[in-house]
């Protein structure tokens, strides 16, 4: 026997408190049992057993190499563990909780592809605003946008988390160029009823942050809803960059102060792909965060060429 074949036999004989009983266990003589825990006891320089005619009884050497000769093993098969998930072709049932406006705009048209490439995995998604628990729902993979709370839930960066300004081009035939943040007074602006105040926050190049009152007559609660509002020339909006990307691009809707960042409050904003901690993460988990961070891009699509030559 190997070392570590010396080590399992040592480890079951010790369990079953029986050389025959770990020999049987292992389809091998019990000599094999007997000879290899001899070649250990002679390595250590020391007794393992005490042996009797009816039991083995571990001596105080064997109770302390017991404990690590387990942990040893334990180590070692969820190395080989690992090993072969990282090998295993991703497979089985995937839940998906996702924000909505972002699934149906973002998610979605990346789900062919997926599901072409992993012809092995179903998916069972959840279009949702409502943060689930993702342990206790039984989710095996949450994208979710904004700001995380701190939790035991593993996190990975996918993209940032940009608002944008914008106006309709009729809107702003209206009302004349926005060429400073005291220009947006002149516009009538879309209130976001999720957002903590009447305030849209600029900073400029040099750091110098100006804080716009908003006064509107229209209020919604959905991003989708503000872009609809906002390209039918109803306000100026904050959008968030992956809602109106596509708009910038088809010159439907016109960036404002492009050299502003603009937000509703100060810190940066990730969307970030969150799942339960393990130390081996699914392969069916780790395949659609792989394809969907490829998918999405650095910077992500929906900030490139976001205005119209």
């Amino acid at each position: 026997m190997d070392e570590l074949a010396r080590l399992r036999a040592f480890v079951r004989a010790a369990e079953l408190g029986s050389f025959s009983g770990a020999a049987r266990e292992a389809r091998l003589p019990p000599s094999s049992v007997s000879r290899a825990i001899a070649a250990l006891e002679a390595e250590l320089g020391a007794a393992l057993f005490n042996r009797s005619t009816r039991k083995l009884h571990l001596t105080e050497v064997g109770f302390a190499f017991l404990d690590r000769a387990r942990r040893v093993l334990a180590e070692l098969d969820e190395a080989r563990a690992v090993a072969a998930d990282l090998n295993a072709r991703p497979q089985g049932l995937l839940r998906l909780n996702v924000p909505s406006a972002f699934g149906r705009l973002h998610v979605m048209p990346f789900l062919p592809g997926f599901a072409a490439a992993w012809p092995d995995i179903r998916i069972d998604l959840t279009l949702s605003d409502s943060v689930v628990d993702i342990i206790d729902s039984g989710t095996d993979l949450a994208i979710r946008i904004g700001a995380l709370e701190e939790s035991r839930l593993i996190a990975r960066k996918l993209a940032p988390h940009r608002r944008v300004l914008c106006a309709a081009p009729a809107l702003l035939a209206r009302h004349g160029p926005i060429a400073t943040p005291d220009d947006l007074a002149r516009l009538p602006h879309l209130l976001f009823a999720l957002q903590p105040h009447d305030r849209w926050l600029l900073t400029d190049p040099d750091g110098h942050r100006h804080d716009m009152p908003l006064t509107g007559r229209l209020r919604l609660n959905d991003s989708e809803a503000l872009l609809a509002a906002a390209r039918a020339g109803l306000g100026a909006a904050l959008l968030p960059f992956w809602v109106a990307g596509a708009a910038l691009r088809a010159g439907e809707l016109v960036r404002l102060l492009p050299d502003h960042q603009a937000m509703f409050w100060p810190g940066e904003r990730f969307i970030w792909a969150v799942y339960p901690p393990k130390r081996v993460v699914p392969p069916k988990v780790r395949a659609f965060i792989d394809g969907f961070a490829a998918h999405l891009g650095a910077p992500p699509y929906w900030e490139r060429d976001a205005t119209p030559p």
